[in-house]
Order: C-alpha cells, then sequence, then structure tokens
C-alpha cells in the first residue's frame, strides 16, 4: 500500500513509535494522519505537528474505539490504515493482581479485537483495508520479568496472524510489528534490561521499517533483525531455546 492519499489512524500517537509513524505517515503524503491517544494533549501536538486531527482515545473501552472510527469515517472518509499500537507493560508473573492482568489484557489485545470488529466489515465492503498490530518481540519468544506482557503479546500475534489468514482474500491486508527495545517511555526506567541485548532502537528507525513493511505488503514487521534468528532456534529446539531463555533469567532477574 502507498501511503500518498490515503488517511491513516494511529494509536498511541502521543509519543513513541506512534508519534514517529504518524510523523513519517505524514511525510510519506498521507491524505490526513488522525493521531489517538489516552493523552489528548500529545495526541492534538503530534496531529498540529503533522497537519492531522487528534483525538483523546482510551483503547480499553470499546465504545472509545468505536467513536473514533466512526467519527473519521463520518468526517473524513474512509479509513485506509490503522495501526492499533498503543500498548502497556506490567510487571510480575501469575502473581500479578487480577486487575493488572484485565488492564494489559484490553489494552495489548481487546483493543486490536475490537479495531477490527468495527473495521473489518467496513473494508472488505469496499474491497480491501490495511491493518498494522504493534506486538513485540516478547509476542514471538518471551519477556523476563513479565508474564503479563508476554501472554498479552503472543495473543497480539496471534490475532494478527488469523486476521491475515481469515480475511486476506478480503483484500484486508495486516502487519503485525515486533520489535525489541525501543527508546520509548515504556524502555526508559530500564534502559539496559533484556529486551536492549541487540541494542536500542530509535523511534523513527521503527517508523521507517514500518513504513517499508507497509509498501511492501509485508506480514512479519522486525525492526531488530536477530530476532528472526531466534525464533528459528527456538522452533528448531525448544529445550535448548528454554534452556537459554533460564540462563537470561538468571543474568537479568539474578
Amino acid at each position: 500500500m502507498e501511503l500518498k492519499d490515503r488517511i491513516a489512524v494511529v494509536t498511541g500517537a502521543a509519543s513513541g513509535i506512534g508519534k514517529a509513524m504518524a510523523e513519517r505517515f505524514a511525510r510519506a503524503g498521507a491524505r490526513k494522519v488522525i493521531c489517538a491517544d489516552l493523552n489528548g494533549e500529545g495526541a492534538l501536538a503530534t496531529a498540529a505537528a503533522t497537519g492531522g486531527r487528534g483525538f483523546r482515545v482510551d483503547v480499553s473501552r470499546e465504545a472509545d474505539l468505536v467513536a473514533l472510527i466512526e467519527t473519521v469515517e463520518a468526517e473524513e472518509g474512509p479509513i485506509d490504515l490503522f495501526c492499533s499500537n498503543a500498548g502497556i507493560g506490567v510487571g510480575g508473573g501469575a502473581e500479578a493482581p487480577d486487575e493488572a492482568w484485565d488492564r494489559i489484557w484490553r489494552i495489548n489485545v481487546m483493543s486490536h479485537v475490537w479495531a477490527a470488529r468495527a473495521l473489518v466489515p467496513r473494508m472488505a465492503a469496499r474491497g480491501g483495508g490495511y491493518l498494522v498490530n504493534t506486538a513485540s518481540a516478547a509476542g514471538l519468544l518471551s519477556q523476563i520479568g513479565s508474564a503479563p506482557y508476554a501472554v498479552t503479546k503472543h495473543a497480539a500475534v496471534g490475532l494478527a496472524e488469523w486476521l491475515a489468514i481469515t480475511h486476506g482474500d478480503q483484500g484486508i491486508k495486516v502487519s503485525v510489528l515486533c520489535p525489541q527495545a525501543v527508546r520509548t517511555a515504556m524502555t526508559a526506567g530500564n534502559p539496559d534490561g533484556v529486551a536492549s541485548i541487540d541494542g536500542m532502537m530509535e523511534p523513527e528507525t521503527v517508523a521507517e521499517i514500518c513504513l517499508e513493511a507497509i509498501e511492501a505488503e509485508r506480514f512479519l514487521i522486525l525492526p531488530h533483525p536477530e530476532v528472526l534468528d531466534y525464533m528459528r532456534r527456538k522452533t528448531g529446539d525448544y529445550e535448548r531455546w528454554i534452556g537459554g531463555m533460564r540462563k537470561l533469567n538468571r543474568r537479568f532477574r539474578g
């Protein structure tokens, strides 16, 4: 898909990867970039910088996402590209409280479900569209120190796969973004964590790679190419991979 003259929506657009995506899409010639974030002021600031529109949206609420989609399609036109990018991290394992599990599940998984629920029928009816879901390398591998993050990102990857398989023949393209460490608010407190083992990437670099993948209509977006080798090692010898991850756990968790 070429972004020129297209309408693109980006959630989590106030900062980090979402902000960089919005800015890059605008430079690529998108007709309008819709910037959504729980931080409404930040969304408006990104929109002002890109010539787009900003909305305060809580992606943990289906009603907010539906209202965003309906407003954009009524006032701007059909959404060509929807980047479901907003996400959060929660530490801990099975002992993490139910409230934390529920919140991260709604944001990291259900926000993708709700966006697809609202957009897939519309896109299919008009012959196509594009969904980009931000997951993480943790959704392909795992996340040391956070079961909620690892589990929800695996679910996000699984949903993206299912959407691509089920709706590809209707002209709906799907990509899933799976970076390792990116210099955002989420990594600010832990710049030397396990995710940064292959280096900390700037959001602008990730956005550039995303644009290239969208133009090529590539499903799996891996800003850190090392992740592909890790995936191959995982599937090639699961027992060995688990052993290696346990060593990483001891190194980074003690």
